[in-house]
């Protein structure tokens, strides 16, 4: 079931992906984190929902926490993939971008919706990630233990996928990108992130 139907008009956004290089690292200024991870779960859950009632109401939670920020969401389909795309209020009229409106880009997000493991039960994903990433700081330590936590919010809130099916290029994103501007990590984390990941994805296989 698709969440909502596409305006007509598209909003050049700052894209949450490996093309925006180092530019890309306060795209998130206005709306935290943890904010964006809870929006983009509440998006799959209604992308999800058999019921259009259900759906209905996990976009009416989306809409709440965006309105604290003064920003919406809809999710722009296409051949290629489904996004989500967030933009500033005073850039739309009657749910239309207004161009004439926009004067910094950067303050539109996008983040991808369509992934491999886009079919899989998230909050299935979600679980065994963090399992995962519970059994690595048994195991190895706490230090360890946080990054493997990192680094399964990144699986399943970026791709719905859990962490022993991540790519190489996934990974990658992840310690170049998504662990330095998003995780907050200590010196210890940083100096000690590549070990973390090679321990992450042997638990993972193991489990």
């Amino acid at each position: 079931m698709t969440d909502e139907t596409p305006d007509p008009e598209d909003a050049p956004v700052a894209r949450l992906d490996d093309e925006q290089g180092d530019d890309a690292a306060d795209e998130s200024a206005e709306v935290p984190q943890d904010v964006l991870d809870e929006v983009e779960r509440l998006t799959r859950l209604a992308r999800e929902a058999v019921d259009e009632g259900e759906a209905a109401a996990y976009r009416e939670r989306r809409a709440n926490l965006l309105a604290e920020y003064e920003f919406t969401a809809r999710v722009r389909e296409d051949d290629a993939h489904d996004t989500l795309v967030l933009h500033p209020e005073e850039w739309l009229d009657d749910g239309v971008v207004q161009m004439d409106a926009v004067e910094d880009v950067d303050r539109g997000i996008e983040r991808p919706l369509d992934g491999p493991g886009d079919s899989e039960d998230w909050d299935t994903v979600a679980e065994r990630n963090r399992q995962i990433a519970e059994t690595v700081a048994e195991e190895h330590g706490a230090v360890h233990g946080e990054n493997a936590a990192a680094l399964a919010e990144f699986m399943h809130n970026h791709y719905a996928q859990p962490i022993d099916s991540a790519t190489d290029d996934q990974i990658e994103e992840f310690v170049t990108e998504y662990f330095p501007r998003n995780a907050w990590p200590s010196e210890k984390q940083r100096d000690r992130i590549d070990r973390s990941v090679a321990l992450t994805l042997d638990v993972a296989d193991s489990v």
